[in-house]
This record gives structure tokens, C-alpha cells and sequence, in this order.
């Protein structure tokens, strides 16, 4: 059974969807921008400090879902400048860090929700 997941430390949806649904043991994190969830504004400092608000956004949700980063099986992420790839990767692998990293594609694209530089989608093993 479909089941819609939301809590109040990942920023609320600002269109017709949820922050995550569950089916069985798959769930499927939207993605997320840079959003602060207590001050309701973007952060957009540099890249860095984006990526690490939408992992820890992310990560709000693991939790509302009884997981962790340790249970993504795979991850999208798109941002607008391939030139910092290194950048990402580097915040990244603070909330992956483990031996079995998900699958993952990252994508540069034109354009951006709310005009942020990273958005990064999860899909989630449930246990």
C-alpha cells in the first residue's frame, strides 16, 4: 500500500507532491533543494553549504522513515555546473562514506527549482 511520508524538519513541498512515498520496502525521497527547514530560506552560500543542506534535508526524511543514508539504494542529482563535481563529491561523501555507496547518476541541467544549483533525489530500502 502507498503510503505518503512527511515531517516538519525537511522543507514542506512547495507543489502538488510529498517529501516521500513508501510502497512496501521501496521509498522514494522528491528531491530536495537547499531549503533550511527552521528559517524557511534558501541557502546558497556556495555549493558546499547547498549540498549540505539538501543531504541533510535528506536525512530528516531517513529519519521521519526509520532509515539512514546507509539504506539509499540509489541517487539523482542535478545540478547546473559539472564544474563542481569535486566540490559535491566532497560533501557527499560525508553522509555516504560507508564501503556500499548507491548507485547514483549526476546530471548537469539548464535550469532549477527556485534557481538553487543541486537538487538530489533518493530511492530508499525499508527494513
Amino acid at each position: 500500500m502507498k503510503k505518503i511520508i512527511n515531517t516538519s524538519n525537511a522543507p514542506l513541498p512547495v507543489g502538488p507532491y510529498s517529501q516521500a512515498v513508501s510502497f512496501g520496502n521501496i521509498a522514494f525521497i522528491s528531491g530536495q533543494v537547499a531549503i533550511n527547514p527552521k528559517t524557511n530560506t534558501l541557502v546558497s552560500d556556495d555549493i558546499q553549504a547547498e549540498t549540505k543542506q539538501v543531504l541533510q534535508n535528506i536525512g530528516a526524511i531517513l529519519t521521519e522513515m526509520n532509515a539512514t543514508f546507509e539504506d539509499v539504494l540509489k541517487a539523482s542529482v542535478f545540478v547546473k555546473d559539472m564544474g563542481q563535481y569535486a566540490q559535491i563529491n566532497e560533501v557527499y561523501a560525508q553522509f555516504f562514506n560507508g564501503e556500499n555507496p548507491p548507485a547514483r547518476e549526476l546530471v548537469e541541467v539548464a535550469k532549477l527549482p527556485l534557481n538553487v544549483n543541486i537538487e538530489i533525489s533518493v530511492i530508499v530500502g525499508l527494513k
